[in-house]
């Protein structure tokens, strides 16, 4: 059985800088979905799912999902903020959506196998999809035994200011034990200076392993979140900007026990654009892995 593919794209529009999702970073204008799509195929997945929203549903699709016409299964989700369980209805003046853990929970009917969730302005490198591959490739869609691939952090940092990553601790079989966000991170020299939520500093390895959202799960997740999605709004669901957050459920899984998840470390350079100032980097990192023969030029 051949794994999915779910990329988190409903969050379409400017970010820190402005650079949007949809803004080419590729020699022949291709963007960074692109490469997620096509490191997939070459790994091996049979079918990509994009969440966006239904407002971007035309734009979307001739734009983006066309390219790919014959060369995987595309199917599409949407986030809507009115799509809550039965009871539930949208707080007066919120206009944020529900999270990363809702995004998921729309694409509950699209997938029956085990499946990757990646953030659709991430570059994660060839390498992180073939791992992930193969171990979806072998993994019971029945189980939560899911996984994850890990980045050094050293190789997920900016030039041009502070990050925030979730850093994994795991066990002596590199199963997860927990996620600690931490904020504002930067290199000083042979470490990395960061603050925890509480604006406390910390000094973290720059080989220590920083989640950015490269998740393995099988369809038991959807499940869990659709429970877990009740009581959050109970809890939640009256304010403006809360979120039901992926990084937050997997750890309440690893720690409660519902669920294991093994940390597949990878060496790459992972690319993306938090301040304006990084997207002439990607570039020149896309042109460089296309002029070393990785990326046929043009893509498709």
């Amino acid at each position: 059985m051949k794994p999915t593919l779910l990329i988190l794209a409903a969050g379409m529009g400017s970010r820190y800088g402005g650079l949007k999702q949809l803004d080419p970073v590729g020699p022949n204008g291709e963007v960074i979905m692109d490469y997620s799509v096509y490191d997939a195929v070459k790994a091996g997945f049979g079918k990509v799912v994009f969440v966006i929203r239904r407002d971007f549903e035309d734009e979307f699709k001739n734009n983006i999902g066309s390219k790919y016409s014959g060369l995987i299964d595309v199917q599409y989700a949407f986030q809507e903020l009115n799509d809550l369980p039965e009871g539930f209805s949208i707080p007066e003046g919120r206009v944020k959506p529900w999270g990363t853990s809702h995004a998921i929970l729309v694409a509950k009917n699209m997938i029956n196998e085990p499946f990757c969730v990646i953030n659709a302005d991430d570059f994660y490198s060839r390498e992180a999809y073939m791992k992930i591959s193969e171990r979806l490739s072998n993994t019971d869609p029945d189980t939560t035994d899911w996984s994850m691939v890990g980045f050094e952090l050293k190789n997920t940092l900016s030039e041009f200011g502070g990050v925030t990553r979730g850093i994994s601790k795991t066990d002596q079989k590199n199963l997860l034990i927990s996620i600690q966000e931490m904020f504002e991170i930067v290199q000083k020299g042979d470490i990395a200076i960061s603050a925890d939520i509480d604006g406390n500093k910390h000094e973290l390895q720059l080989d220590a392993i920083a989640s950015m959202n490269f998740w393995g799960f099988t369809p038991v997740l959807f499940k869990l979140l659709g429970e877990d999605f009740v009581g959050f709004l109970n809890e939640k669901g009256n304010e403006m900007k809360s979120e039901f957050l992926i990084p937050t459920s997997v750890d309440e899984y690893i720690s409660s026990g519902q669920a294991t998840m093994e940390v597949l470390s990878s060496s790459s350079k992972w690319f993306g654009v938090t301040y304006s100032n990084d997207k002439p980097y990607v570039e020149k990192s896309i042109k460089a892995l296309t002029d070393n023969g990785e990326y046929p030029t043009p893509l498709f």
